[in-house]
């Protein structure tokens, strides 16, 4: 599955002179190994719209976005323009600015049940400080989280425990994704000291077909935290903004006491905020949070543009379709090669899988090498993400590009 001879010759030597100088040279959720080795680049040189561009100057349709944050298309040029207009001002100071009430208000404004919100720069960040405040409100210690559920790199949820303790995740419950019965046996197992229970729009694990919300599931959360007196937490980290303009929950049907963003909301500029309700404001005073560059104002700026280009373009709604339209073209062509795959997910943050491989992604790598080869970047492991700049051409174009890669991995299956 390795790229013809010099395809990646600029991206292999800045790999080999990152691994002299950095641990590992790219680590995390970006690092190769979470790819298909030799098939894909690792360092990217420019980005425009629904395309990105490698150090070695081949061009991708993009559907993984940047693992979210681009939502309306890479550089787009009514945030990059609010951007540089904060920026000739000035970014980091003494304080914030006046970005900072302003997309606060925006934010306030968009979302029917929220007071109030603050800022980060990652989602681990604001996920980690929601479980600050639901414990602060509520004197208990207990976070229930789904099983394999993310909630960002922080000790007490990373999803590599390495150089962390027991201690780190002592006060940790886990329930499984639409099953209220696990719930219930994870209240019932620590009565009176459960402070939140937090929870995704839908199941997105990596290594996991996607998984929406079965009926009763949400609201059953709803009505647990209510009758407790926990607080719940909705992580709308990774689908923020992608599925409606008041946050994911409006569009499954939750309305929570804390939400927490991040990716999406500037487009690719680093912010990160939690929402919360009223009732939580006290509490949220109490938890001390701060960064020195949390208040930086060129990402809020941009933020702002970013949330209102959102709305008066209708580019939720586009993504909808577009996305659609993707996994209509998907379908038709595997079930044309008598291929059997599970394709899972919203249209705007889809993924898919082969029946066959049952776990072992074996196809799925194929298929995503076959694709990176021809110029579609998408992942073997991860959700995929649909961007507004993603047109009908560029749908045309990635099921030329699938249509090959399901063709390789038949060839591949017969081999």
């Amino acid at each position: 599955m390795s790229a013809e001879p010099g395809r990646f010759r600029k991206t292999e030597a800045l790999f080999a002179r990152a691994q002299r100088v950095v641990p590992g040279g790219i680590y995390g959720h970006q690092s190769p190994l979470m790819l298909v080795p030799g098939a894909y680049p690792y360092f990217f040189a420019r980005g425009q719209g629904a395309h990105v561009w490698d150090v070695d100057g081949n061009q991708y349709i993009d559907l993984m976005c940047s693992y979210g944050p681009i939502v309306l298309g890479h550089n787009h040029p009514r945030v990059e323009e609010a951007a540089r207009r904060q920026a000739a001002d000035g970014d980091c100071f003494n304080g914030p600015g006046r970005a900072w009430v302003e997309l606060a208000e925006h934010l306030v404004r968009l979302t029917p049940w929220a007071a109030w919100t603050v800022f980060a720069k990652n989602g681990s960040d604001v996920c980690t400080w929601a479980t600050e405040v639901a414990r602060a409100a509520t004197g208990r210690r207990k976070i229930l989280v789904a099983q394999g559920a993310y909630h960002g790199a922080h000790a007490w949820c990373t999803p590599i425990p390495e150089g962390t303790t027991p201690e780190d995740r002592a006060h940790v419950v886990h329930y499984r994704y639409n099953d209220l019965g696990s719930v219930d046996a994870a209240l019932a197992a620590n009565p009176g000291d459960v402070a939140a229970i937090m929870v995704s729009p839908f199941r997105h694990d990596v290594f996991h077909d996607l998984e929406m919300p079965a009926p009763g599931f949400l609201p059953g959360l709803r009505e647990r935290a209510d009758r407790l007196g926990a607080v719940l937490v909705l992580d709308d980290v990774r689908a923020g903004f992608r599925l409606h303009l008041g946050g994911s929950g409006e569009h499954v049907g939750l309305q929570p006491d804390l939400a927490c963003y991040s990716k999406a909301l500037g487009n690719g500029h680093a912010i990160a905020a939690c929402l919360g309700r009223e009732a939580l404001r006290e509490a949220a005073t109490r938890v001390f949070f701060t960064g020195s560059f949390w208040t930086s104002a060129v990402a809020m700026a941009a933020a702002i543009a970013c949330l209102e280009e959102l709305e008066s373009s209708g580019a939720i709604a586009h993504m909808a379709r577009v996305g659609s339209a993707l996994r209509a073209g998907i379908e038709q062509q595997a079930a044309a090669h008598h291929l059997e795959i599970c394709y899972s997910g919203p249209p705007a943050i889809p993924f898919m899988t082969f029946a066959a491989d049952e776990g072992s992604f074996e196809r799925s790598r194929v298929f995503a090498a076959a694709c990176a080869a021809r110029g579609v970047y998408l992942h073997p492991h991860h959700n995929w993400f649909v961007s507004a700049a993603l047109g009908e051409a560029d749908v045309a174009r990635v099921l030329e590009v699938t249509g090959e890669a399901f063709r390789e991995v038949l060839r591949g299956s017969a081999g």
